[in-house]
């Protein structure tokens, strides 16, 4: 909604060549605001995936605890701001360049764009924007699992995982995230081509 809503909002007070540039701002809003809601349920997910809390214990429970215990920016929304740093640069790339395949998709292939067809070009631009921006996923990681409440380096975190185990460190769990945001890129953008032109 958010993505669309200033998309549309700007392309009538732009010009073509600056269309990239509306779909960067575009997405990065998009992001800033799903992370209002992606943040929290990072936090629980990655505490139930990371044995933190108790089997039993549920999402709402668990994010309860951390605001009770380390209130609301440092418990329920600790890392948004790592988030967003991860998630503005992937939009950053994924968007721009999925619009310009969308566009490029004709004169490239030959062949008329539709919901499939989108849906390749989501699964690229998703893949790569994934592939980049793993080093700010493992910094995010580690920022969200830490157990100090207080202020945490971005630097020395860096610093720490290329110490430990160099480049490949920093791209920890490249495979795995390009392949799972190259599927979820496919399934998105093709159903959300195929909904915004119903």
């Amino acid at each position: 909604v958010t993505y669309e809503s200033i998309k549309s909002f700007l392309s009538h007070r732009t010009t073509k060549d600056q269309m990239p540039f509306v779909h960067m701002l575009a997405a990065s809003c998009g992001e800033v605001v799903a992370c209002l809601i992606r943040v929290p349920v990072e936090i629980a997910k990655q505490r139930k995936q990371a044995l933190l809390v108790k089997k039993e214990t549920s999402s709402l429970q668990l994010l309860y605890h951390a605001f009770k215990q380390d209130g609301l920016r440092k418990g329920v929304y600790r890392g948004f701001g790592i988030t967003i740093m991860r998630e503005v640069p992937f939009s950053l790339i994924q968007f721009p360049l999925w619009e310009y395949l969308k566009v490029q998709w004709e004169p490239m292939t030959g062949l008329p764009i539709n919901p499939a067809s989108v849906a390749i070009c989501g699964a690229i631009s998703g893949g790569i924007a994934a592939g980049l921006t793993t080093p700010l996923d493992v910094l995010k990681t580690r920022i969200m699992l830490s157990e100090s409440s207080s202020r945490i380096s971005i630097p020395k975190i860096l610093k720490s995982i290329y110490r430990e185990n160099g480049i490949k460190g920093l791209f920890a769990g490249f495979v795995p995230r390009v392949l799972w945001i190259t599927i979820g890129g496919a399934v998105f953008f093709g159903v959300y081509d195929l909904m915004t032109n119903i």
